[in-house]
């Protein structure tokens, strides 16, 4: 079949046939249309959207399209989390080992932060040695040994969505809820789990800005997961200001050690308990939502959740003295403290703009080649609803370089919003989505 001939149909807003879809993903995976004709199809559909079903075969398809894993010789269920990304969203670093520890088995591919602050694989990778590049036989070592491995996006999985990303990326055709659901879907069936908790992140430091974007994300996620075979929930949660206190890679692993202690802040504990419950509830390790929250919680209680954590970093050959020792991570000597001007209440610390600050002094990345600095960050003393008196610190900067510390400043100054009044309480979950709703 001719690839104008489909892009033809979805142009005119027709509905692709799955053969039609498959030459489709078939043609990104092997190069095999040119990259005119591959665009012209992606902004068709972003245009004209696509049905459930369309969905569901294109997730299918992209899945089939590269190496998928098979973990059925290990014992137990196999469970993963995916978040759409936010500021200091750390979560994946506390509930994977805490799910490990009540006998889930995580096979948690991630990627790198592209903006903002660095992602889930760059946060290791400040671990000294931390091995994320594991080879499929490591990964079966690990999942057989421990429970969990933390690895990279390889080449091999999903190749058509890496050529298809890429064009969407250079063509103003990221923001499409069926594009970005057979994105994320294909990659986390071609993991070889047997169900998915999602975590959509809604506000200014979120890819979705409003909830009914947020919503119509979430479910098409789980109504897509569940036509290909995954047992899929998810979680709409804030990202109005910064999950946690912590912005940057080495601190926000200080911090999700802190959390597994015990001695986290109840925003960044609550919500990694409350998806590590889901977690395991869907895998079938729990009868009911409170049997599960139990479980969780009596595994992070009791120093479980942070031995698993332990045994994870030195699997995959990272020096494990970080847990008791924080001067093994990388670290700055240069502070800079954004102080309370008068009398009030911290009403808003900004997400996108805390994240825009974090990426200047090199948290993050402008382009995906940008090397990112482990040691750089934010740390926030005096989170939303705090009373401050003129002196008191309300962010500490973390720096290496004056003149990064300057235009980080530009934005850092902005985030930062006082009032008289204390600001009302803000929902950290604003909805949970299952098949059955």
């Amino acid at each position: 079949m001719r690839a104008v001939d489909i892009i033809r149909r979805k142009r005119d807003g027709g509905e692709l046939t799955p053969s039609e879809i498959e030459a489709f993903v078939a043609a990104a995976a092997h190069d095999t249309w040119p990259e005119y004709q591959l665009s012209a199809l992606l902004m068709a559909i972003w245009l004209n959207g696509m049905t459930p079903a369309e969905t569901a075969h294109l997730t299918h398809s992209m899945c089939h399209s590269g190496k998928r894993y098979d973990w059925s010789s290990i014992p137990g269920p196999k469970v993963d989390k995916h978040s759409t990304g936010g500021v200091g969203d750390k979560t994946s670093l506390i509930l994977a080992p805490l799910v490990a520890a009540c006998d889930g088995i995580v096979p948690m591919m991630s990627g790198r932060g592209l903006g903002h602050t660095g992602g889930t694989l760059d946060k290791l990778e400040s671990i000294p040695g931390f091995r994320v590049g594991l080879h499929e036989n490591e990964l079966r070592e690990a999942l057989a040994k421990i429970g969990v491995g933390l690895i990279g996006q390889t080449a091999a999985v999903a190749p058509a969505d890496k050529k298809l990303y890429a064009l969407r990326d250079v063509t103003a055709t990221v923001e499409s809820i069926p594009l970005i659901t057979a994105s994320i879907l294909s990659k986390k069936l071609a993991e070889g789990i047997d169900a998915l908790v999602m975590d959509v992140k809604v506000g200014r430091g979120a890819f979705m800005k409003t909830l009914p974007d947020a919503r119509a994300l979430a479910k098409s996620i789980v109504s897509v997961g569940a036509a290909n075979g995954l047992k899929t929930e998810a979680l709409i949660t804030a990202m109005e200001h910064p999950l946690g206190r912590a912005i940057g890679n080495s601190l926000e692993i200080i911090e999700c050690i802190e959390t597994l202690k015990g001695n986290g802040p109840r925003d960044l504990e609550t919500l990694s308990v409350t998806l590590a419950a889901r977690m395991i509830r869907l895998a079938g390790l729990a009868a009911d939502d409170q049997e599960a929250e139990r479980k969780i919680r009596d595994a992070l209680t009791s120093g479980a959740g942070l031995e698993k954590f332990r045994a994870i970093i030195e699997q995959q050959r990272g020096d494990p003295r970080v847990i008791d020792d924080y001067s093994r991570l990388p670290s700055v000597s240069h502070r800079h403290y954004l102080k309370a001007e008068r009398n009030g209440y911290v009403a808003d610390l900004n997400a996108e703009l805390l994240g825009h600050g974090a990426m200047v002094l090199g948290a993050g990345r402008h382009q995906a080649e940008d090397q990112v600095d482990h040691a750089v960050g934010i740390i926030i003393h005096s989170p939303v609803g705090t009373r401050v008196t003129p002196g008191d610190d309300i962010l500490e900067i973390h720096y290496r370089d004056d003149g990064k510390l300057q235009q980080a400043l530009h934005w850092l100054s902005k985030a930062v919003r006082l009032e008289s009044d204390a600001p009302a309480a803000m929902p950290l979950i604003h909805e949970i989505l299952t098949e059955e709703t």
